[in-house]
Formats: C-alpha cells, structure tokens, sequence
C-alpha cells in the first residue's frame, strides 16, 4: 500500500478540505494517508468525513505553519516544525514515499529542496503541469520552481517530463518542444539557442524542434520545455483564459433569447464535460520533478476534489517509478554518476 504524507495545513480551505480530500483519496484509491498538521484542527475535519476511522488515515502533529507571507527558504530553516517541512520529513525517512502540499509553492519547493535533495545530476528542480489538449495532455516544465533557467537545466527538464509523460500519462516515445517564438532552430533568444543543440544532441527523449503556444493546446507535442518564468505566465494565462471562456459562453446564453436559452440547455451536458476536462481539480497535485523523493504541489485553492486528485497522481507517480527512471537515463546521457547529489 502506498504510502502518502499531506500538509493539512497548506492552502486556502485547509485543513477541511485538504482532510477531506485526503480521506476520499484513501478511500477511493487505496492509500494510506498521514495528515500533517495541528492535531486538534485536523480531528475537527476529520469528524466531517464518516467512516474515516476505518480507512488507514493517521495523523501526525506539527506545531508550525508556513503562512504565504513567509520568505520560502528562511521559513524552512526556522520553522522546523512546519507542516510542510514535517511532510517532506517523512518522506526523506522513507515512512512516506510521496508528499502532497498545497499553498505557498515557494515553501514547498523549499521543503522539498532542503528535505530531500536532489536526484544525482539534476541541478534545478521543476514543476510539471498537466495541460488538457485536443488529442489528450501535454506536460509543461518548468511551471514556476525556476524563474532564470540556464540550458543545461532546460535539458535535464526535457528528461525528467518526458519520463513522466511516459511512465505516469502512458504516452508511447513522448514528442518533446522547447518552447519558443517560432519553429526555426535559429529564432529565440540567448537560452533557446544555445539549448537548442542541446536537445538535439540527445539518445533517450524525442526532440522534435522548437514549439510554440498554440502548439500546447493543439497537441502536436507531449512535453513542453521552458523557464518558470514562462512557464508560469502560460499556466496562468491558460488557467484565466479557460475561465472567461466558460464564464462568457454562459452569459452569452443567459442574455439571449428564447431559442438561446433552449439551446443552452441542450448543449450543457457537453459543457459539463468540457469544463470537467479543463478543471485543474481533475487533474490533482502537480509533481515537483528533480528532487530525491515524490513531491506533488497543488494549485494554492484547491478543494477536497484536487486533493483526492492528487493523492491518485501521488500513486501513479510512486507505482510508475519515476525518480529511479530519471535516475536511469541521466546516467545513459552521461549526465551524472551514481553519486547522490546534494540540495545545498
């Protein structure tokens, strides 16, 4: 079984909803779960979710709480006994083999960081999110763990996301982009060039050349390479965007006519469906890849469903190997030995 720690105190709706997530993941998924957090609090959720007490839910106490006004690595190093730094905890003492954290980002890549260090030969951490598109999903990394990215952490990126999309989304020899502003190998700017050859260069992902943004949502790539800088301003835009599409359809139809009215009713089970597909609750925790250990973060306002998301993420994610599969093909690019690298 699975094991899974959950910093209950991370996000906007915790811990009720973190709890309640959590359980629903137990239940539904077979995991057990180890709620991290004020004790008293996480007991109070918990009476909200009958039948918990049969699931293998356990509860483990921590005094602290990294709030988002905190500094991310100085809050880590003071605050021992943060949730979230207790989380990472129990991962790096192998009782846990995944970790879920919700709320501030910065603070979890930290805790992740300065817990667990990093996989040998992997120098940045990245996020990588899960991106719905017209023929299935496309994982971008980095999602916001890195705002300055040299090429060489662009390479390793390409590595670790095109394992996840493998291993994780199923996807058979993963097509792999760099994002830039157009297709030629000789358009972008400093980075994308010289990263470029980089990714060429390559014997264990299918680089297919240089991407752009329509090409996420488009599906003629599985893994989109770039910055956190980037890569955060794509999610957010992709996440406003999808919002105000759904919000305007909506009001479209509600100002319209009678026949507007009536046609809106019968297109709702498709926009139902639709907004299921673009819903980031479906899609659970995001995995910080590069660290020495399973790290998922999740979306700052996420509810009991994202959560219960996340626990299935954090499940496949630990079935499917994927540290000790980027571990193997960084050693087949000679990219690194068999030497545990360091967070420091």
């Amino acid at each position: 079984m699975i094991k899974i720690a959950v910093d209950a105190m991370g996000g906007d709706f915790a811990p009720e909803e973190i709890v309640l997530g959590a359980v629903e993941g137990a239940r539904e998924y077979g995991c057990e779960i180890y709620l991290v957090g004020d004790e008293a609090r996480i007991r109070e959720a918990l009476q909200k979710s009958p039948g918990w007490d049969k699931l293998p839910v356990h509860i483990v106490h921590a005094s602290e709480v990294i709030d988002m006004h905190d500094q991310p690595g100085a809050a880590v190093r003071r605050k021992k006994d943060a949730s979230v730094v207790v989380t990472a905890r129990l991962v790096k003492e192998k009782k846990c083999e995944v970790a879920i954290a919700a709320g501030h980002t910065g603070a979890a890549v930290a805790a992740a960081l300065l817990g667990l260090g990093r996989i040998a030969g992997i120098e940045r951490a990245g996020i990588a999110t899960v991106f719905p598109n017209l023929r299935g999903k496309t994982v971008l990394l980095d999602a916001g763990a890195n705002v300055d990215s040299k090429p060489k952490h662009l390479v390793q990126a390409a590595i670790m996301g095109s394992i996840y999309a493998e291993f994780v989304l199923g996807v058979e020899t993963p097509r792999v982009g760099l994002l830039n502003i157009g297709e030629e190998p000789t358009k972008g700017n400093e980075q994308a060039l010289a990263t470029f050859p980089l990714l060429s260069e390559l014997k264990t992902i299918n680089f297919i050349g240089n991407v752009e943004g329509r090409d996420i949502m488009a599906g003629t790539v599985d893994v989109v390479v770039c910055d956190g800088f980037v890569g955060n301003i794509v999610l957010k835009t992709s996440e406003g965007l999808a919002k105000a599409l759904m919000q305007l359809v909506k009001e479209n139809i509600m100002q319209g006519g009678y026949m507007a009215k009536l046609g809106g009713l019968l297109i709702m089970p498709a926009m139902r469906k639709l907004k299921k597909k673009l819903d980031y609750a479906e899609y659970g925790g995001a995995p910080l890849l590069g660290v020495d250990g399973g790290f998922m973060i999740c979306h700052g306002s996420s509810k009991a469903k994202a959560i219960q998301s996340a626990v299935r993420a954090a499940k496949e994610f630990s079935e499917q190997k994927v540290v000790e599969h980027i571990r193997e093909n960084l050693i087949m690019e000679g990219l690194t030995n068999d030497t545990k690298d360091s967070a420091q």
